[in-house]
């Protein structure tokens, strides 16, 4: 299955990305996130120049999971910039658009995982396994 993108939500998750993985990084103070979200959204942020293509569930699972990590950190950075600015702000408005474009990417990922989800159930007659999520192919 193919994951489609615009300009401006690629433009806000590799922002996302970038800002998540600096605050992130070991030495700089800060609390550490787990390694296993830094490491997808490492995975990520090279993919993230066009249209991805996922071919399972758990593939679809990881992706997610780094554009949650991102959707966050954008979440974070819209209130932060709300309420040391100016909801008008421009700095704060660009931010809100970021954070939505992003949110809207995670929502799709999540209704793709529900349709592999409810296809490997349909084809197998039980709930995705774990060797099933892995291994059930989706062409494009």
């Amino acid at each position: 299955m193919i994951l489609h993108f615009n300009y401006e939500e690629l433009t806000a998750l590799r922002s996302g990305a970038r800002v998540f993985l600096e605050r992130e990084e070991p030495g700089r103070g800060v609390v550490l996130a787990p390694a296993a979200e830094r490491d997808r959204v490492e995975a990520l942020l090279p993919k993230l120049n066009g249209d991805i293509s996922l071919s399972t569930l758990a593939e679809v699972r990881s992706v997610e999971a780094a554009v949650r990590v991102i959707v966050e950190c954008l979440r974070i950075d819209m209130e932060s910039l709300v309420v040391t600015t100016h909801a008008a702000d421009e700095e704060a408005v660009a931010a809100y658009f970021d954070f939505a474009h992003g949110l809207s990417v995670a929502h799709r990922l999540g209704e793709m995982a529900s349709e592999m989800e409810t296809l490997i159930e349909l084809v197998s007659g039980t709930s995705p396994t774990a060797e099933a999520v892995t291994s059930f192919q989706f062409p494009d």
